[in-house]
């Protein structure tokens, strides 16, 4: 049996701050890489990557063999589950491009208003916060970001938009699991966790609309079309706030989301701005005149021609769709909420999962098997045993009910099997780059996570003491920022902030929400989110591009929580504190 690898938080000189300086250089390198010398998402994650592995080998004194196993077992998570959900989720998109009914889903988006202000808060926030709510793990940047394409956008801005608007919602994605999993970490009540989530986020949904207006048409665009924006952000914030403190922590992000493209569209039914905008007619322009026909098919820049002559068709003549032509342009997503709903919500299917090795679960669960990763034997510095378990839940992953709702779709669509084979060959083409980039990121953040760097740099942080409220959302923040996952970084550092908490005297529950609250705001800039964005849109190769256009947003709205959260630790806020 191979021997125990104990991590060690201290390996330099037995100084927290100076071991942290050393186990921040993977991170300082591929955010140098990608945004400073705006090198390729995959290769700069490969090179960040083997900088782990000499850290960890050369100063964490970690074997070879257990640090490229570790890097191993990231590897194979990064594929599932997380990319398992991203390639079903864009080859169901794919198939409704190839049918030509994403072209009426896109006909029927821009009925609703042909502002493109308007346009980028409906899909990528409202319609994005539902596809999180259902998917999450990059399913909303791809889909959406392709759909904001179709209908004009630039790919750069589409990307861009779809990155930043994927924030308020995240932490309560997926059905809640970033919260459900912290509450499981930390052993705090799972709704009285989502329930403090839920007085900050809110908070934060308010603004994230109005900041992409700004992004689509800069300052002219605030003044134009703040009302839509602002009521987007206040009806999801408050319907976030309700569901997740006084309904139901899982199914939050579906209210919120519903809510809030209901109130827009109720509201564009009665106001318009003063003077329209399309970013491919120049700019503004004055309202009724027509749009250029966008670029679909995928994002690229180069188009197919049959897209584009659809397109310009569109754009020559009015085009009026059957009722039943859109109502199967709507398939598709009515399918995987209810797949998903079906799923998750209804316990004679969803059954109850496997909770440790040799456990059987029930219901669609009971194709699910936890396994020891072979190999890793890693304890810490306390001798506790850490798990190096690997979860394989075919059939209740989120990407495996998607692959459902595609073959559903198919048959909605009426797309043959031969047909929709190649586009999931195209599909898995389209994401080549994108799989090696996630892979690679999560090796690398499974290689800090083992070797005990991620500890050091937690550690660090929170010896902050009564400043910790103030740095405790930069922790999640930077877990998701290397991982993409706000599950991801609430199993990293979730315990850390509980235990920070109690020796600083501070409210547990509010530091571990800070965690996932935080970590929201370092999506934007994880290179898997970057990755997937670039691969949805045919940027791939330009990730350090997006990088650096969404980096101060990302760093802006992190300042604006840091402050909320210091502020909810003192007298002036505490009264928001769940149980302070």
């Amino acid at each position: 049996m191979l021997a125990d690898y104990q991590q060690v938080y201290d390996p330099v000189g037995s100084s927290l701050g100076l071991s942290s300086l050393v186990a921040a250089l993977p991170l300082l390198t591929l955010f140098v890489l990608l945004g400073v010398l705006r090198m390729r998402a995959w290769v700069a994650s490969l090179i960040a990557l083997a900088v782990a592995v000499v850290v960890a080998v050369g100063v964490y004194a970690m074997p070879v063999l257990d640090a490229l196993n570790s890097g191993a077992w990231g590897a194979a998570f990064g594929f599932f589950p997380i990319m398992w959900i991203v390639l079903n989720a864009i080859w169901l998109y794919n198939l409704t491009v190839e049918s030509g009914h994403f072209d009426v889903l896109r006909r029927s988006f821009a009925s609703v208003s042909d502002d493109q202000r308007v346009q980028a808060i409906i899909i990528a926030f409202s319609f994005g916060a539902l596809m999180e709510a259902l998917a999450g793990f990059g399913t909303p940047v791809a889909i959406s970001s392709v759909m904001l394409i179709a209908l004009g956008f630039r790919p750069i801005k589409a990307a861009t938009i779809a990155l930043v608007a994927n924030t308020a919602p995240v932490a309560f994605g997926a059905l809640a699991v970033p919260i459900t999993t912290l509450a499981g970490l930390t052993k705090l009540p799972v709704n009285d966790l989502g329930a403090m989530v839920g007085r900050q986020t809110p908070i934060l949904a308010v603004f994230v609309p109005l900041a992409l207006v700004f992004i689509v048409d800069g300052r002219r665009g605030l003044r134009q079309v703040w009302p839509p924006a602002l009521l987007c952000g206040v009806v999801f914030g408050l319907a976030q706030f309700v569901a997740s403190n006084y309904w139901s922590v899982p199914l939050t992000d579906i209210i919120a989301a519903l809510a809030s493209a209901l109130a827009v569209l109720a509201f564009t039914r009665v106001w318009h701005a003063s003077e329209g905008y399309v970013e491919s007619d120049g700019g503004h322009r004055p309202r009724g005149r027509r749009l250029n026909p966008p670029l679909i098919a995928g994002g690229s820049e180069d188009a197919d021609e049959a897209a584009v002559a659809r397109a310009r068709a569109d754009a020559g003549r009015t085009v009026r769709d059957s009722r039943g032509d859109v109502v199967k342009a709507y398939a598709p997503y009515a399918v995987i909420i209810l797949v998903f709903v079906l799923a998750t919500r209804v316990p004679v299917i969803a059954g109850v999962a496997p909770l440790a090795v040799g456990q059987h679960g029930t219901g669609l669960e009971a194709a699910t098997s936890i396994v020891d990763w072979p190999g890793l034997h890693i304890t810490t510095d306390t001798g506790k045993v850490v798990a190096t378990t690997f979860k394989l839940n075919y059939l209740s992953a989120a990407g495996t009910l998607l692959l459902l709702s595609g073959l559903l779709t198919m048959a909605a669509l009426r797309v043959g099997v031969g047909r929709a084979a190649r586009i999931y060959v195209q599909s898995l083409n389209q994401l080549k780059w994108a799989i090696v980039t996630v892979m690679a990121v999560l090796a690398l953040a499974y290689v800090m996570n083992q070797s005990g760097q991620t500890k050091t740099l937690g550690l660090f942080m929170a010896g902050s003491g009564a400043l910790f409220p103030l740095l405790s959302p930069i922790l999640g923040w930077l877990g998701v920022a290397v991982t993409g996952s706000d599950t991801s970084s609430n199993s990293l550092f979730g315990a850390l902030q509980v235990t920070a908490a109690q020796k600083a005297h501070l409210s547990p529950m509010l530091m571990a929400a800070a965690n996932s609250s935080g970590g929201v705001l370092g999506k934007m800039v994880s290179p898997q989110n970057l990755a997937i964005a670039a691969a949805a849109v045919g940027l791939e190769g330009r990730e350090g591009d997006l990088f650096r256009r969404v980096i101060l947003w990302s760093l802006g709205f992190l300042a604006f929580m840091c402050v909320l959260v210091y502020l909810q630790s003192t007298p002036v806020l505490s009264w928001m504190v769940v149980g302070g």
